[in-house]
């Protein structure tokens, strides 16, 4: 795991550029995510990787494909001291775990860290702890269901019915 460090305010049109969204493929803005910020991160991110980054991580438009390029690519979690109101929801309902650390940026770029969103913690080299603030257990379930429709898919296989058509 690999920690990538950006700047406040990464927009949304950073995460999905909007002349890739044209082409209307993940893939195709997957290629673009970050690359004024970060020409190299699309190219060298792994499955696992986590973002850090500074507080207002995606402003911008409403986007929904500006968190789902971070899932597609492998992003783990994003540890920011806040959040666009309307980033958090799409996030949380693309299966993209958020982590509201007001001491984000005392997490350096490339370092190794564990974290454990249901206990409210970060973990970095030396034992130094972080807190996070406390995501509701509903968010948490969906994050383990990978999203909101895997959500609803489980949900209504466990009760025996079928979704409205």
């Amino acid at each position: 795991m690999r920690t990538w460090r950006l700047p406040p305010d990464v927009d949304t049109d950073q995460l999905a550029p909007g002349h890739a969204m044209k082409d209307g493929r993940l893939e195709t803005v997957a290629k673009h995510c970050l690359e004024v910020v970060r020409p190299e991160f699309a190219r060298e991110v792994r499955a696992g990787d986590v973002i850090v980054a500074g507080a207002n991580f995606g402003i911008g438009s409403s986007r929904e494909q500006a968190a789902s390029v971070l899932v597609h690519l492998g992003v783990a979690a994003v540890i920011a001291p806040s959040y666009s109101g309307l980033f958090f929801r799409n996030a949380f309902n693309v299966g993209l775990l958020l982590l509201t650390c007001r001491r984000a940026l005392d997490i350096a770029d490339g370092v190794a860290l564990a974290f454990d969103a249901r206990a409210g913690c970060i973990t970095l080299g030396g034992g130094v702890r972080l807190s996070t603030e406390p995501i509701p257990a509903f968010l948490l379930d969906r994050i383990d269901a990978g999203g909101l429709l895997p959500e609803l898919k489980r949900r209504f296989a466990a009760s025996g019915s079928s979704p409205p058509a």
